[in-house]
C-alpha cells in the first residue's frame, strides 16, 4: 500500500519559490485502479513522479507498505516494486525489442515468453520482437512496447502517467482494452493513472481530482465521475490524435 502523508513540492520560477503540490495526503489501496485527474497544470504528473522519486518532496512523508521511503531514489523504488511507464516513452536505440522486455523482466526469459507480452499489448511478435527500439516506431507502437515491459516486470505499482497522450485513436482503443485486461488480473497489485480521457476514469476503481496542487475530491468511480463529465474546468478535452504515424 502506498501512502503520502503532507506532501509538498515547490519549483523554482523566476527567483521565487512556486507550490505545485500543496499538502497532499493520499492513500492507495493494493488491489485497485485509481485514475488521477484534473486541470492542466493541477499538479498530477508531479504527484506521479513524486511517487516515482524522479521528484523530491519539499516536505512530507511517502510511505510503502509501511516503510519511509521519501528519500529513496528512483532504483530503489523501482527494486521495492514500484513501476513508471513515461507520457513519452523512451526510445533506446541500438537495443531490441527482445532485450528490452527481458530486461525488465529482471529475469532468464525466453523468445516466446516476450512475445506473449507482446501479444497481450496487440503486437504481432513475430513483426516486433526483433526491431529496434528507436526512431521507425510509431508512438502507438512504442506505447504498447513500453506497457509489455511493464506487464513483463509484474511490478506492485505501476504509474502511467497520461497514456494517450502522443497515441492515434486505434492505439487508444486497444490501450483501453490493454487496461481493462490489468484491471481484471490485477490481484494484490495496483495501478495509478494520469488521464484527462473519459473512457480511462469510466474503468478506474478510484478517481481523485488534483485542483491547485490540492485534492479537490476523492471517491469511488461512481461517486466522483458523475461531476466530472462534461465538465471542462475539471477534465480539460484532451483528444487523441486521429490521424499521424504509422498506425500501431
Amino acid at each position: 500500500m502506498l501512502e503520502l502523508r503532507h506532501i509538498s513540492f515547490n519549483v523554482d520560477q523566476e527567483g521565487q519559490d512556486k507550490e505545485i503540490i500543496r499538502d497532499i495526503s493520499l492513500t492507495l489501496p493494493d488491489g485497485q485502479l485509481t485514475v488521477v485527474t484534473g486541470p492542466n497544470g493541477g499538479g498530477k504528473s508531479t504527484l506521479a513522479r513524486l511517487i516515482a522519486g524522479i521528484e523530491k518532496p519539499a516536505s512530507g512523508q511517502v510511505l510503502w507498505n509501511g516503510q519511509d521511503i521519501t528519500d529513496w531514489s528512483v532504483t530503489d523504488r523501482a527494486r521495492a516494486g514500484i513501476s513508471f511507464a513515461f507520457q513519452q516513452p523512451v526510445r533506446f536505440k541500438g537495443i531490441q525489442v527482445f532485450d528490452l522486455i527481458r530486461l525488465a523482466s529482471g529475469k532468464s526469459l525466453s523468445v516466446a515468453d516476450a512475445c506473449q507480452y507482446l501479444s497481450r499489448v496487440g503486437l504481432c511478435a513475430r513483426d516486433y520482437i526483433d526491431r529496434e527500439v528507436n526512431a521507425s516506431l510509431s508512438g502507438g507502437e512504442l506505447k504498447r512496447i513500453e506497457i509489455a515491459t511493464v506487464l513483463a516486470r509484474n511490478a506492485a505499482l505501476t504509474i502511467f502517467d497520461e497514456p494517450e497522450a502522443g497515441i492515434d485513436l486505434w492505439s487508444f482503443q486497444n490501450l483501453i482494452e490493454v487496461f481493462e485486461q490489468m484491471r481484471a488480473d490485477i490481484a494484490g497489485s495496483s495501478i495509478l493513472i494520469i488521464s484527462h480521457q473519459e473512457r480511462i476514469l469510466s474503468i478506474a476503481d478510484e478517481v481523485v481530482v488534483l485542483k491547485d496542487g490540492r485534492v479537490a475530491a476523492q471517491g469511488a468511480r461512481d461517486t466522483v465521475l458523475p461531476g466530472l463529465i462534461g465538465t471542462v474546468s475539471a477534465v480539460p478535452d484532451c483528444r487523441v490524435a486521429e490521424t499521424g504515424g504509422n498506425r500501431a
